[in-house]
């Protein structure tokens, strides 16, 4: 492996590992190449890449700024010592009826188990991954340049398919220094990474601010892309503002996937709840209708019943039925309408969101004279849900406000029928919107920002998680053996046990937290 001495950090993705070599070099490890300051080697399920150049500036830079670092590592140091308390508190939480794994899960890393994964988040993950290794490796570099120790190499590799970095010093140097400054050098990784998220949600905090001058920000939704799978797509196009959902206004991703979420759960429970059965099968989206002229509910074609279910001859036309406070129509007609053209009629029923300005809906099912209050059939769990935009791909369209008429050439309206959980996550938005039509940057750039900055901020403090680990080959192991080091009052036979007894059961504990988190789910 490496030359007897050598104590090398080793780093898979978001994982990192500390290792003594053995005395003799590997056989299985072939060198391929030295050349100059780089030199590399492989075998059948390892293969790096060493490079020597950054040796001697950071160096440099370390001793000539050493004590200003020496301080800065001795914040990070109670920072690393923390952290390696607190997990090992999350480890015994494992042993709770309800262990928070799965909140873990989605709260720092930034994803729940069912997640799916696009290629373009693997990007953000792969990008953000040398980001933050980077940045954890150059803290343990910096720290043992202010000790005066001066690293060996800084590596990248490959272990079977797990990419990573590592940073190789001289063991017998690092174990020679005190127990505070070795502690200083074992919590530079995490430390970094910890203000790597600061700076990450400082960043983000400060995003709309620093693009003030070309974009807009919290003023409308911007459709970014629609994929061709999405079921949004032939409907809304990359450029246009989403105004409105249900009648709600929306300004920011975030409030998208809310009312969409609220607005699911109260279709479900609405339909549960619903007053009206057909046969058991098809039930009302109850309190959303339309006032429908009683002349065009007559033009319509007849929907038949086919195995407990409305169908409608065409299929362009949705059956729609009179809600079960209207007199004006049979009830159990229904009648075939284009739902385009419904959903241009005045609002009835009870199940409208309304504001002062909302002339159009009427909060119960009294139309005017000549109308009858209709609504759609839907299925249990088919959520029936309008949304409003507006075009911007114009500069007169780009120049008019969200309080438009819909009639507008720019508006558009339409309503979706299908799972509105899923719609809601098929699409990509942004709450950026560019100021002029000619910005170089692009409607993708505040995007491409705002999600890099979030993708390094969840792999920056998943790295400071798993570090802070008392888990074999972790920076955790250093740090929980460097402090026990310094208690002077335990013998070095009771040190090495309770090392022992730390590491196994960490390890333990944290294969289960983790085969919670990603298998179980």
């Amino acid at each position: 492996m490496e030359i007897s001495g050598r104590r090398v950090r080793r780093f898979r993705l978001r994982f990192g590992r500390h290792r003594l070599a053995g005395e003799n070099d590997d056989d299985s490890v072939l060198p391929l190449r030295r050349n100059g300051n780089t030199e590399s080697e492989a075998s059948c399920c390892y293969c790096d890449l060493k490079i020597s150049m950054f040796n001697e500036p950071i160096f440099r830079l370390g001793r000539r700024f050493s004590w200003v670092l020496k301080i800065w590592f001795s914040i990070g140091l109670g920072f690393g010592v923390a952290s390696l308390l607190l997990a090992t508190v999350f480890l015994l939480l494992q042993f709770h009826p309800n262990p928070p794994s799965n909140r873990l899960a989605a709260s720092l890393f930034g994803f729940s188990p069912s997640m799916r994964v696009s290629l373009s988040g693997i990007v953000y993950v792969f990008v953000s991954t040398v980001i933050t290794v980077s940045v954890h490796e150059l803290g343990h570099a910096l720290a043992a340049a202010s000790e005066g120790i001066q690293m060996e190499y800084i590596a990248v590799f490959v272990a079977a398919i797990f990419p990573g970095g590592l940073v190789a010093f001289d063991h017998d140097l690092l174990q020679s220094l005190p127990s505070f400054n070795a502690l200083r050098v074992y919590c530079a990784g995490i430390w970094h990474n910890a203000v790597l998220c600061a700076l990450c949600v400082l960043a983000l905090f400060l995003l709309p601010l620093m693009l003030s001058p070309f974009y807009k920000h919290g003023e409308s939704l911007v459709v970014v892309d629609v994929p061709s799978k999405s079921s949004l797509f032939g409907y809304l196009s990359p450029g246009d503002a989403i105004v409105s959902l249900d009648g709600i206004r929306v300004y920011n991703p975030s409030e998208w996937l809310e009312l969409a979420a609220i607005l699911d759960k109260q279709n479900s429970e609405k339909t549960s709840n619903a007053s009206m059965y057909l046969r058991g099968s098809r039930r009302f989206h109850h309190g959303k209708g339309y006032c429908v002229p009683i002349s065009l509910i007559e033009e319509g074609l007849e929907g038949k019943m086919v195995e407990n279910q409305y169908v409608c001859p065409g299929s362009d036309l949705t059956p729609f039925l009179a809600m079960p406070c209207s007199n004006a129509a049979p009830k159990e007609v229904s009648v075939c309408l284009d739902a385009k053209d419904i959903v241009k009629l005045s609002k009835c029923g009870d199940g409208w969101v309304t504001t002062t300005s909302d002339t159009d809906v009427k909060s119960d099912c009294v139309c005017s004279q000549g109308e009858s209050c209709l609504q759609a059939v839907q299925s249990p769990g088919v959520s029936w849900t309008e949304i409003t935009y507006k075009r911007t791909s114009s500069q007169d369209c780009s120049r008019l406000g969200l309080d438009f008429n819909t009639t507008s050439s720019c508006a558009g309206k339409f309503v979706f029928v299908g799972d509105l959980i899923a719609m809601s996550n098929s699409v990509h938005l942004t709450a950026y919107q560019p100021r002029s039509l000619f910005i170089f940057f692009g409607r993708s750039f505040p995007d491409i920002l705002e999600r890099s900055l979030t993708c390094t901020f969840h792999v920056s403090l998943a790295l400071v998680l798993l570090n802070s680990l008392p888990v074999y080959y972790l920076d955790g192991e250093s740090i929980l053996e460097s402090s026990l080091e310094a208690m002077t009052w335990l013998s070095q036979r009771k040190k090495k046990k309770a090392l022992q007894v730390c590491l196994v059961g960490g390890s333990l504990l944290s294969l289960l937290a983790f085969f919670r988190m990603f298998l179980i789910g």
